[in-house]
């Protein structure tokens, strides 16, 4: 087998992981879209639409770990083609674990379901629920194109997603404080926001390792972390 057949095949091998990549990008796009809309609307039936679409992101996770170990065993690629291998394993599993996180937000949404709205959160959830899908859909095209200087800005936009977060986790204690009926739909919706600020950490896991297919070293993690909440010892 001559050299230019070798490359050529390995080409296309990466494309067809590529590809599956984005299948699974855009599933995961839509399920963000649509757990949070579960959510606010108390949608049982949307929920339940998510968490079947979720079976499909897992066998989409399942088949690009098969073919890029395939690739690894056979190619056994050296340097960036490397790096790209490896990097579509670690994509696929961050885009995974959010929609993971999607399939948790409608679980809750069912259990919400007979509790009061708490508009002003739910608000709150809606703009982060939007900003994170567009963040997915932002890496997914670094990704394709390899566009380092998109990337490192992805990572600098999740501390806007951090900061959501951090605005609404202070607001639904002082409602729960205030207001013991809100404790039960509080603690969910504070399930529901950490679930999404989680989500753009993912994003931001894709995002280095853009950088690293393209500059062949993860950047420097000296951005301040902006989720405080984890830190709260009560």
């Amino acid at each position: 087998m001559n050299n230019a057949h070798i490359v050529k095949s390995f080409d296309n091998e990466l494309a067809q992981i590529e590809n599956l990549i984005l299948e699974m990008g855009g599933i995961v796009e839509t399920q963000i879209v649509e757990c949070v809309k579960a959510l606010t609307s108390r949608d049982e039936e949307l929920a339940m639409k998510v968490r079947t679409d979720d079976k499909s992101v897992d066998a989409l996770d399942t088949r690009i770990d098969d073919l890029t170990l395939r690739t690894l065993a056979l190619r056994q690629p050296m340097a960036q083609d490397l790096r790209s291998v490896i990097c579509a394993l670690k994509v696929a599993s961050n885009l995974e674990r959010i929609g993971d996180y999607s399939k948790n937000i409608a679980k809750r949404s069912v259990v919400l379901g007979g509790t009061d709205h708490v508009i002003s959160a739910e608000k709150t959830i809606t703009r982060m629920g939007a900003m994170v899908q567009v963040m997915v859909a932002d890496v997914l095209n670094a990704y394709v194109a390899k566009d380092v200087k998109m990337a490192d800005e992805l990572i600098l936009r999740d501390e806007e997603v951090d900061h959501m977060h951090n605005t609404l986790f202070r607001e639904l204690l002082t409602y729960m404080m205030e207001s013991p009926k809100f404790i039960t739909s509080g603690m969910h919706l504070l399930f529901v926001a950490k679930n999404l600020e989680r989500m753009g950490d993912h994003v931001t896991g894709i995002a280095e390792q853009i950088h690293y297919v393209v500059t062949g070293s993860i950047p420097d993690d000296d951005r301040p972390k902006g989720d405080f909440t984890s830190q709260i010892t009560g």
